[in-house]
Parts: C-alpha cells; sequence; structure tokens
C-alpha cells in the first residue's frame, strides 16, 4: 500500500541525517607512526582523551593505506586529499633529483622561502602537491569565509593538511620555534608570534623526559638492543633534552622534538591559533588539523613496543583530551565540534625483536642495493651508470644514459631482474612494465596506486614481510605492503556521528569523503574514496 504525503515527509523529515547544520569547526588530528597494533596495544591504559573516543566515537580499526609505500608526506596528503599518490602526486619524504642524483624533499619551493628560519631545501609548500584538499574544499566551499589552520611537528605533515589556500605552521628545529613559509604568510600572524615569545626556545633545555607513570606500568625492559641515543638522549629513563649541549641549539630542540613533551607545545600552538583566528566562533564552518609528530620520531630511534613508545602513547591521551577540550570551548560545546583521528602510517617492530621469536624477519639496507647495482649495471653495460636507491625506489643515471649510448628499458629491466634475485625482495618491476605486469600477489596495484611517473623511481622493488628497509642499525621503519605498515585507525566523534566499532576495512581514502559530507560539501576534487555514511547517521 502507498504511503500517505504526509506520512512519507515525516519518514523523510525523521531520517534526516544530524548533521543536517554542519559542525562549526572540525579537529582533523593526525599520530604520526600510531598503527592499529599499537593502539590497540595500549588501549586498556588510555583513561584521558583518547581513550574516551575509542568509547563514544565511531572507531574504524581497520583503515587500510591501498598503496605500497605508507610514509608521512603520502599518508598526510592521503588523508587530506581522499586520493592515492598516483593522483596527488606525494610519493614519499624523498624523492632523488634526476638532474642531480641527489635526494631532495618532496614538498620543496625555491620561490617560497621560511620565513624567521636559516634557508633550507626542507619542506615549504604545497607546489607539489597536485590534488586538492579537505581545507581547499572548505575554504572554496564557504566563499574563503571558513579558515583552514594546520599545526604539527613537521611541515611535510601541516603542509598537506593545510593544502593551498589554508595556513600550515610547523615547528622548526633548526630554531626552536613554530614557523611558516611565505608560500602562506609574507610574516607571522601575531598570534604565532607572541606565542613564540611566550615558548621561547631555549625553555625546554634543562627538563627531562621522566615517566608519566609508576614503572610497573610499563611491559618489558627498558633498555634493550637496537635502540638509538640521537640527539645525547640515551637508552634509558629519564631522557635529557639538551641534545648534549651546554647551552640551548638545533640539537637539544630536535632533542625535545623526538620527545613526547613537544604533545604539550602542540596543543598550547592549537589554542594560540583557537584563539588568533576566531576558530569555530560562528555558524561557518572551519577546519583545524593537527599532527602530533613526536610518536614517529620515538618509534624509528626505540621502536613500537619500547618503554619510550608506551609512554608517548600515555602522554597523547592526555594531549588529546586537551587538544579537544580546547577545541569544544572554542565551539561553544561538543555539538557544535566534529573530530577526527588517524595515522599517517603504522610501522614495523624492530627487525631484530621478530627475529628473537622466531619470526623470519631481518633489517635491509636499501643503500647497499645500489652499490651492488651501479657495480652490476657497469660491468654488463659498460660506462657510468649509477643505481640510487631511495627506501624501494631506484632511481638510475650516469653519462652512459644521459649520452643515449645506453638502452634505458635494458638497463632498468636489468636492475629489476638482479633485484627479483636477492633473497629479501618479493617483487621488482622496471616502470615500464609496471601497468602490464600480471598482479600476482596483488603488489602490483598498490605499486601503480603509489607510483607518480616524474617523482617515483625507474624500479620499484617490495621487500618480504618482516624484512625492514633501514640505513640505521636501531630502531625501525616504515614503507612496506603489509598491515602492520598498512592498517590504521580511523576515528569519527562529536556532532551527527553514530558512535560504535566497526570492524569493515575501510580505506584511508574515505576520511576526507566522510568529513566533506559531515560539513555538507563536495569531497575534494580528486577524491576517490567512499563517504562512511553508516556513521554519519546511516543516510538515507
Amino acid at each position: 500500500m502507498a504511503l500517505s504525503r504526509p506520512l512519507l515527509s515525516l519518514l523523510l523529515l525523521t531520517a534526516l541525517p544530524a548533521w543536517a547544520k554542519p559542525p562549526r569547526l572540525t579537529l582533523f588530528i593526525t599520530v604520526d607512526a600510531m598503527g592499529t597494533d599499537v593502539l590497540l596495544r595500549h588501549r586498556p591504559q588510555l583513561k584521558g582523551g583518547l581513550g574516551k573516543l575509542l568509547d563514544t566515537g565511531a572507531f574504524y580499526p581497520y583503515a587500510r593505506y591501498g598503496y605500497a609505500k605508507p610514509r608521512t608526506a603520502a599518508g598526510h596528503a592521503t588523508l587530506a586529499t581522499g586520493a592515492h599518490p598516483w593522483r596527488h602526486g606525494i610519493v614519499d619524504n624523498r624523492v632523488i633529483d634526476r638532474a642531480t642524483g641527489k635526494p631532495v624533499r618532496i614538498l620543496p619551493d625555491d620561490e617560497h622561502p621560511v620565513l624567521e628560519a636559516p634557508l633550507s631545501t626542507d619542506d615549504v609548500s604545497p607546489a607539489n602537491l597536485l590534488a586538492e584538499t579537505l581545507a581547499d574544499r572548505l575554504r572554496l566551499s564557504t566563499q574563503e569565509k571558513g579558515k583552514a589552520i594546520a599545526l604539527s611537528g613537521k611541515p611535510r605533515s601541516s603542509i598537506p593538511l593545510a593544502g593551498r589556500l589554508g595556513q600550515a605552521y610547523w615547528f622548526d628545529d633548526t630554531v626552536g620555534k613554530f614557523i611558516t613559509s611565505t608560500w602562506y604568510a609574507k610574516e607571522l600572524p601575531g598570534w604565532l608570534k607572541d606565542f613564540n615569545t611566550t615558548q621561547p626556545p631555549g625553555a625546554w633545555h634543562g627538563q627531562t623526559w621522566e615517566l608519566s607513570r609508576p614503572r610497573a606500568e610499563y611491559t618489558g625492559e627498558d633498555d634493550r638492543p637496537q635502540e638509538g641515543e640521537s640527539y645525547g638522549l640515551g637508552r634509558v629513563f629519564p631522557h635529557p633534552l639538551t641534545g648534549g649541549l651546554a647551552a640551548p641549539g638545533p640539537a637539544s630542540y630536535s632533542a625535545f622534538a623526538v620527545s613526547p613533551l613537544s604533545f604539550d607545545v602542540i596543543v598550547k600552538a592549537a589554542g594560540a591559533a583557537i584563539a588568533g583566528e576566531g576558530l569555530g566562533k560562528d555558524d561557518v564552518p572551519d577546519m583545524l588539523g593537527v599532527s602530533f609528530s613526536a610518536t614517529d620520531r620515538v618509534y624509528h630511534q626505540y621502536g613500537p613496543t619500547s618503554w619510550e613508545m608506551q609512554d608517548t602513547m600515555f602522554r597523547l591521551d592526555k594531549a588529546v583530551g586537551d587538544l579537544i577540550a580546547l577545541a569544544e570551548k572554542a565551539a561553544g560545546g561538543r555539538g557544535n565540534l566534529l573530530v577526527m583521528i588517524s595515522a599517517d602510517h603504522g610501522g614495523a617492530a624492530v627487525p631484530e625483536q621478530w627475529a628473537g621469536a622466531g619470526v623470519g624477519a631481518r633489517r635491509v639496507n636499501p643503500a647497499r642495493f645500489g652499490q651492488q647495482l651501479t657495480e652490476v649495471l657497469r660491468k654488463r653495460f659498460g660506462g657510468d651508470v649509477t643505481a640510487t636507491v631511495e627506501e624501494s625506489d631506484v632511481y638510475l643515471g650516469g653519462k652512459t644514459l644521459e649520452d643515449g649510448k645506453g638502452d634505458p628499458a635494458a638497463v632498468r629491466r636489468a636492475t629489476a631482474d638482479w633485484l627479483r634475485q636477492q633473497p629479501e625482495i618479493a617483487l621488482a618491476v622496471a616502470s615500464d612494465d609496471l601497468y602490464t605486469m600480471p598482479d600476482v600477489g596483488g603488489y602490483a596495484m598498490l605499486l601503480r596506486r603509489g607510483y607518480y611517473p616524474q617523482r617515483s623511481g625507474d624500479v620499484l622493488y617490495v621487500v618480504k614481510p618482516f624484512h625492514v628497509l633501514s640505513n640505521d642499525t636501531f630502531g625501525s621503519n616504515h614503507g612496506a605492503p603489509y598491515a602492520y605498515d598498512q592498517l590504521v585507525p580511523v576515528l569519527f566523534a562529536g556532532k551527527g556521528v553514530r558512535p560504535g566499532t566497526y570492524l569493515r576495512e575501510i580505506s584511508t581514502t574515505d576520511v576526507a569523503p566522510t568529513l566533506a559530507a559531515a560539513l555538507e560539501m563536495l569531497p575534494p576534487a580528486s577524491a576517490e574514496g567512499t563517504p562512511r555514511y553508516e556513521a554519519l547517521g546511516g543516510g538515507l
């Protein structure tokens, strides 16, 4: 029987999503190197902001990066654009400049230098970011009335979150304060100048990183083999933050940036941005992106099961709560706030720890591949051929190829053939064959989604599971197409969100479209993901 018009209208009205009016403020939080395994391992001990969100938000434990090399810059770009690297162009943290054969950062820009810091070749602008971001879409959808601000301990984190039309600021450990580049501003805004004055670079020089909880709450041993000692931090608690210097300087600023004590400064800077920019004060939606970087630095230095990572997660739990409290107050209550938390990648365990447990793991030095390949290729093709390896990409150069005396495709295929013969390698492919090779094992599509011709290598390879690429003899790394690197949590909370734990696997490209739906606007132009309607009241 057909429904009457009044009854149909009533059903449609009651089915409208709870977020029919967009949130005043969206808090876009990323945690560098917080894989799903790290979060779930610590969940019973998280009682602060992060723990409360896990209990009251829409929690997706299994969001997957659908490309082969999860890395910081690429992960932030994917979360922000809803696209894979083949569309947004950010394939890694560094690539090799084919003109010089030297590594360069992925977001350089000679025309837009940094402000209030020495000139550098570090990441400075979104010029290389090819896809629209959620921040860009918000700015355009509100006719530039909505504001989009991003803060992080790394430029390659805050720049993708801010996109081209927002504002990005980051902690620079050469000067020990927050800066930006001339892409975003001609000078630092007043609120940031004031903040840098109240948080002078030397403020943390005499501090130490102490355990935040009783020692009995930490699992395992404090001092373990394969832990690093960079910046004078040492391997056991307490960790001094002097950087080995008698007075404040770049090494002490770096030691501070490694430690989770930096979370407190990130949160305070976010509070200054909220107040200074008036975020969340009216019905025009604003966005604040905050990326916590110390988790990644601790992970690389000490590994994901270390006491240092455990303490970092405990401190992150508190920092997230402090940040959300600031955002709630600014937006006039949690009913006007939308929160998203995710991570740019996961990470492998320290390979020696895996091996000690009986897993077939090993540490693999990619620089060794470059040296060996150069020798092999010169013997086979003669002349000057060079192979430079950046993580799992091989860049080929030298006068033999530049002068046209060698067959570039033959050199690329010979490189892939040699790599496939190495016991650590699961797959290697020349760029010539990337789109025609059979997808045995599902690796080919992962490599394709992460490939951008002008920046990716001439030959791509994948290491076997539990094999960790690292030029260091300590800590661990990430960037392989396996669950420990690819799977990260995604959590939505606040206005219009339907709480629950959703065990279906989703893509990290779904984050930006979901937030766009909650903000009642189109997703970013190049987005490949799907709005998670089940977390936003179910849809119609």
